[in-house]
């Protein structure tokens, strides 16, 4: 006896308007680019911004963040759709949360995680993480050479 997709969810049913999940009735999703930004309010004052991070490092750590989901991607052979889709997940996460509060590093690995899902060109846990670790002692290396001092 095989029960439809919907009979495992409780007050839920299909009519022809919809879906009706408890007393309302959910039939389209409407996408404009009313809808889709995020609403003015939200971009000033950011979260970041109300637990004391100046306007010019939140910008520094977007940029480092979205340089960091490229080089990620390209590492891992993403498509630049899923790495322009992580890089918007990023910003709008951080639109809601703050810097000082996450670990911008683990967010950017979590968005290219996701947007390799999202995008239909998925990639495993252990790649991503191999990735960024891979990403983070590279950078390492480079900025212990930038503050050597000159032999002689």
């Amino acid at each position: 006896m095989a029960a439809g997709p919907l009979s495992a969810v409780p007050n839920t049913s299909t009519n022809s308007d919809g879906i009706l999940i408890g007393d309302r009735v959910y039939s389209e999703v409407y996408l404009t680019i009313s809808n889709s930004l995020i609403p003015e309010e939200r971009l000033q004052p950011t979260p970041s911004m109300l637990d004391g991070l100046d306007l010019h490092t939140e910008t520094d750590l977007r940029i480092l963040g979205c340089e960091l989901i490229q080089s990620a991607g390209i590492l891992l052979r993403l498509p630049q759709v899923a790495m322009a889709t992580g890089q918007v997940l990023f910003h709008r996460f951080f639109y809601s949360k703050s810097f000082v509060k996450h670990s911008f590093e683990i967010v950017a690995m979590a968005c290219v995680n996701l947007a390799s899902k999202i995008e239909e060109a998925p990639r495993r846990f252990r790649d991503v993480i191999n990735v960024f670790h891979h990403l983070k002692q590279s950078h390492r290396g480079k900025s212990d050479q930038l503050h050597l001092p000159k032999p002689g």
